[in-house]
């Protein structure tokens, strides 16, 4: 039997496009197309609101707190048990049976590195090598994404900690820490990119938060790209993909930065979504088709492979826990300073409570990002493989429900976007 890394080999194909690195994956000529496993080593409140809410207390809102505020045997029983049933070897299976070849898995700097004073349940590591195991035996690429860091890089509760305002950049040690655990990862998987074609050093900094963010990101990404193509410190090159986030800013604010011929094998993450501004949430129906359509401009011709490493077909923030546990919605206007369009019944939870009016919109909704992310972009990463209640924004739910094809070169409506 062909072994799971020479299988994987085969799929992933390596390809040179240049001297300096063959990526285990031919990006710039093949379409990335993934799915994320979302809530599964990072919690997420709004991908299983069961696990906090059966915690009976309504201030645990992220991972820092969920091992902080309650019985600590208790949240490490039922957080082993999450990660033993979230994701299983059946999951990686369904989604190379959808046609996809990448998986992007989050996991969190509490993995590597807890130091006194921090919560966080550590226990993820045996569960990211048998991702990889797993990815290997299904002919999967997959993507190790950095997306919590020490101090929290953008304060949202997918770091691992909520808080009103991040802290990672202005602590020397919280970054020394990270580049440290980047180093470890790099060093993990160096000998393994035909499996794991790309390392994602950081997902989300809060560029957002100005230039004392940014100056303190573009350095991290300078000495990830050491870290990752120069593993062991040593002037020998991996074939790992180093894959940056945009900071929340424009692409344009990126040019020229980290392009060949002084630097291979980068790649740009950028993500996608229409429900966290009130401009957005208020769109109608055919304007949502109309802007994931328009991203074409944005997207075109940017200098390093881009990825739309997030986005969903979903375009309200109905989801339960969305914005954050006890944060309502903008669509409803339950969040705070909103204002209301209309109702979330019929928008959220489950399938059967779905109108064959909305699927047809999802099914839009997402042939039109899909179309625009493959033709202007190196591909897409959806968020998110599979959620409890929010069957909106699950591909396996999509899949299973008939907004998203089984296959997913398989258009109902091939020219959407040039309507």
């Amino acid at each position: 039997m062909v072994s799971s890394l020479r299988f994987a080999a085969f799929i992933c194909s390596a390809v040179s496009f240049a001297a300096a690195i063959s990526p285990g994956f031919p990006y710039g000529s093949k379409s990335v197309r993934g799915v994320n496993l979302g809530g599964w080593l990072v919690l997420e409140p709004w991908i299983t609101p069961s696990l906090f809410d059966n915690t009976g207390n309504t201030n645990i809102v992220d991972e820092w707190t969920f091992g902080q505020l309650q019985d600590r045997a208790t949240a490490e029983a039922n957080l082993k048990n999450h990660w033993n049933t979230w994701i299983t070897e059946a999951d990686f299976a369904d989604i190379a049976a959808a046609g996809l070849n990448h998986v992007r898995l989050p996991i969190g700097y509490w993995a590597f590195d807890v130091e006194p004073g921090e919560p966080y349940i550590s226990g993820q590591l045996p569960y990211l090598e048998k991702a990889v195991q797993w990815a290997g035996n299904h002919g999967l690429c997959l993507i190790v994404d950095l997306h919590g860091a020490p101090g929290s890089q953008n304060g949202f509760d997918n770091s691992g900690h909520r808080i009103a305002f991040p802290g990672w950049h202005s602590n020397a040690t919280n970054v020394a820490r990270t580049n440290a655990i980047i180093k470890t990862i790099a060093n993990m998987f160096k000998d393994s990119s035909s499996v794991v074609p790309i390392i994602a050093p950081l997902n989300e900094p809060a560029g957002f938060d100005g230039d004392a963010v940014l100056d303190v990101v573009k350095q991290y990404w300078q000495d990830s790209y050491g870290s990752i193509r120069f593993p062991d410190g040593s002037s020998s090159q991996s074939n790992t993909v180093v894959l940056i986030h945009d900071a929340f800013q424009p692409l344009p604010y990126w040019g020229g930065f980290q392009t060949p011929p002084n630097f291979q094998g980068v790649a740009m993450d950028t993500h996608i979504y229409q429900m966290f501004s009130d401009e957005k949430i208020s769109f109608s129906g055919s304007q949502h088709i109309q802007a994931a359509c328009a991203y074409s401009s944005t997207l075109n011709n940017f200098d390093l492979w881009l990825i739309v490493g997030e986005w969903t077909p979903a375009m309200t923030d109905c989801a339960k826990y969305l914005n954050g546990r006890g944060i309502g919605a903008r669509y409803d206007g339950s969040y705070p300073g909103s204002s209301r369009v209309g109702s979330c019944t019929g928008l959220t939870g489950s399938a059967s409570t779905f109108s064959s009016s909305y699927k047809t919109f999802l099914r839009q909704a997402w042939e039109a990002q899909v179309i625009t992310f493959e033709s202007f972009a190196t591909g897409w990463i959806q968020w998110t493989w599979k959620a409890e209640n929010a069957d909106e924004w699950s591909y396996q739910a999509g899949l299973a429900n008939g907004w998203i094809p089984q296959d997913p070169t398989d258009h109902k409506y091939p020219d959407i976007c040039q309507n």
